[in-house]
Order: C-alpha cells, then structure tokens, then sequence
C-alpha cells in the first residue's frame, strides 16, 4: 500500500511539474515561432501554432532598418562594464564589511539594504538633472556609472556572506607565510570565492542588460540606446510591430541563456555556499 501511494505521489508530483515546465516555457517558444513568421502570417484564424512557412523577414528588418546591432553592442559594453566594475567594487566593499570592525559597520548595511527597497523610477527626476549638470545624458558613459550605482549595494551584501564562510585562519596563514593583506585577498580569497564571484557579475550583467526605465530616460540617441530601449520602441500609440519585437526579443534572451548555461556550475555553488552561515 506504502508502495503504491509512493508511486502515486512520484506521478503526481512530475505531472504537476511537467505541466509547470510546459506553462513556463510556451512564452518562449510563443515569441520564437512569432519571430519566424511572416508579417502578414502572425494573426490568422485559427491560430498557427507552427508556421506554415518560416520567414527571417523580421531578423531582416532589425538589421536592415532599425540597426539592432548598435543596439546590441551597446547594451553588450555597457552591461559588462557596469557588471565587471560593480562586481570589483563590491568584493572590495564585502570584504572590508566581512573582516573589519568600525563605528558605521551597522549602518552601512542598513543603507544597502534599505536602497534595495526603494524603486529606481523614484529618483528619474533628480538622477535626470544630476546627470544633465555632469553633461552625462546620452553618454554611454553616465549609464554605466549609474548602473554601477545601483548594482554596488545588494552586490555588497550578497558577497559579505561569501567572505563570512572563509575562516580567518586562511586568510592568517597566507600573511604568516608573508603575503600582505591585499596580497593574501587577491592570491589566496579570491580564488576560494570564485563561484560568489561568478554569481554576483551574472547578477549585475543580467540587471544592467534588462534595465529599461534608467536606460529610456538617459539615452536620446539612436546611436546610443540599449536593447530594451529598442525593444519599448516598437510600441506605439496605434501600433504594435509584433514581428520585429519577437525577433528582437529572442536577440536579446540568447546572450542571457548562453551565460548561464556556461556559469550554471558556479552559479548554484556560488548561491549555495553564499547562503549558509559556516
């Protein structure tokens, strides 16, 4: 009787998850099969869940007309810009959080945590003339420095707890043997952080690629907009262009996937080891 509830609940439990798979990934296949139709062939009755004809007309039209690929370099150099240097930043930050005691310590998590709650569209106003008075609208340079702005602070919490797991002693032994501090963090800490490492530039490349309201208010130029930018482009007052904004779409999810499946590994080791207290 035990045996056959078992075998019940193992065929519940994966039909329950199989559904869940189908309903999570339709959305994906949806816009990818949108992307490969024809303009014309997208609203038919009944509905085409396969075309009957594929067609690279909208890839074509991204490229020969709304130049996506300067959209895509964009977003490409300022994504892992902001994403290098804020993962830098914050593993210096955590470290300093991790290791040392001083008056502002509480504090300073405080604020780190409290910017996380607060929306980012709140301070468009005030970011927008800040940014006007260092002449930094529609510089790809002033998005990266607000992106990294943004990223620093969650970043510094999440790897503060990398550092928390690596014993002292580590750290004592390799500036026994003569290593300064900074020396024994880079040669010796590091490495053992790899995978948080890994995770926390993943978490900031994927935020900085996907941002869209910073992006919209910052950047005026065709030259100089980002990959969301354009994708909110194709929305009008009257219209939408359903087949330029699949095929963009698909673009824009591809890099996202690639880097995950190639830092899936480190990923799940890095949130793992980041999240239990040793």
């Amino acid at each position: 009787m035990t045996g056959k509830e078992t075998t019940v609940g193992r065929a519940t439990k994966f039909t329950f998850l199989g559904l869940w798979l189908v309903f999570s990934l339709f959305p994906l296949y949806w816009i990818a099969v949108t992307s490969l139709k024809a303009p014309g062939d997208i609203f038919t009755f009944p509905i085409a869940y396969w075309p009957e004809r594929f067609s690279f007309e909208n890839y074509q039209g991204l490229f020969g007309t709304a130049d996506f690929g300067t959209y895509l370099v964009n977003s490409l150099v300022v994504a892992t810009v902001a994403g290098v240097v804020a993962t830098a930043i914050s593993t210096l930050s955590a470290y300093v959080l991790a290791r040392f005691e001083f008056r502002t310590k509480s504090a300073l998590l405080m604020a780190a945590l409290v910017t996380q709650m607060i929306p980012s569209f709140i301070a468009l106003g005030p970011l927008y003339l800040l940014m006007t008075d260092l002449r930094l609208v529609d510089n790809r340079l002033g998005l990266v420095l607000v992106y990294i702005a943004v990223c620093v602070p969650f970043c510094t919490v999440m790897l503060r707890g990398f550092f928390q797991n690596i014993p002292d002693a580590l750290e004592e032994a390799a500036m026994i043997d003569g290593l300064s501090r900074f020396g024994a963090l880079v040669r010796v800490l590091l490495p053992v952080m790899r995978p948080g490492i890994v995770a926390a530039f993943i978490f900031n490349f994927v935020n900085c690629w996907n941002e869209l309201f910073l992006s919209v208010t910052l950047m005026n130029s065709d030259g100089n907009k980002t990959v969301p930018t354009a994708l909110n482009g194709f929305i009008s007052s009257f219209n939408i262009d359903w087949g330029s904004m699949s095929a963009a779409a698909v673009l824009t999810i591809l890099p996202t996937m690639i880097l995950f499946a190639f830092a899936s590994r480190h990923i799940v080791q890095g949130l793992t080891s980041g999240a239990v207290k040793g």
